[in-house]
């Protein structure tokens, strides 16, 4: 019995939601339909705006292509970034060295270390040095560098020189997107290659993020989903992506 449009259709989407692309071929084997079928079908999702096609097949449409400035963002999803923040806190030991990279998930850690005196916190972001300042009784370094206004952090040479003079117990990064093909992203190439040196630097590299990233793919690339220890999001996450992730080795906590 051949597979209806809907029933085709749905299978595209799931493979399109977890790879971030599809392909014709594939797609032709994997539905049992000829490869004319399936170019119907992307033009028919593709007139609905569920996906892009590209030579050979499609891939998922880019809602966003260029990222909100932060103030924008930390509004964004508050809820489950302060429920994956304080969720995030609570692995932090007593004498535990920790990085911050410059996100709105990763700021939501703060007012749960707040009277963490025997934890050091090292960050790039002004944002979460401005609040640490205010709150924090720990000890805090701050990786100087070049300072972007628009990002609210530092970053360049002398960033990365400072990462590299430490090694850590845990970074906590966050991320513009995840997708199996591309691993985790960012959407600005400096804060990329910030979040990699920290996740380098660190016994632990975990990654915040909330349910709205699976399945995108932003410009900068930060490291492959094998590189990373464990992944906190929210219960809005798909079981696929949970299993998915899990499959490789990587541990998963849900925030509540």
């Amino acid at each position: 019995m051949s597979l209806t449009f809907e029933d085709r259709r749905m299978t595209i989407l799931n493979q399109l939601e977890m790879e971030g692309k599809v392909q014709v071929h594939h797609l032709s084997e994997l539905l049992a339909v000829s490869t004319e079928t399936v170019r119907r079908d992307l033009d028919r999702l593709e007139k609905e705006g569920k996906l892009r096609k590209v030579y050979g097949g499609a891939v998922k449409m880019r809602m966003e292509l260029v990222e909100p400035p932060f103030l924008k963002r930390a509004q964004m999803m508050r809820p489950e970034k302060m429920a994956i923040g304080k969720l995030a806190a609570s692995l932090v030991q007593d004498g535990e060295t920790i990085m911050l990279d410059n996100g709105t998930t990763t700021i939501e850690m703060m007012p749960h270390l707040k009277d963490r005196t025997n934890v050091t916190i090292i960050t790039h972001s002004i944002p979460i040095l401005n609040l640490a300042l205010e709150t924090f009784r720990g000890r805090i370094i701050f990786a100087g560098g070049e300072v972007n206004a628009e990002y609210k952090a530092v970053s360049g040479i002398l960033t990365d020189q400072t990462l590299d003079q430490f090694k850590v117990n845990k970074a906590f990064v966050s991320v513009g997107g995840i997708s199996l093909a591309d691993g985790i992203t960012d959407f600005h190439l400096g804060e990329a290659v910030i979040s990699r040196k920290m996740m380098q630097r660190a016994e632990e590299a975990i990654v915040l993020t909330d349910h709205t990233k699976f399945g995108m793919a932003t410009f900068a690339r930060v490291s492959k989903l094998e590189d990373i220890s464990m992944l906190i999001t929210d219960a809005g996450c798909p079981k696929e992506w949970i299993d998915t992730i899990e499959a490789l080795g990587i541990e998963v906590l849900i925030s509540e």
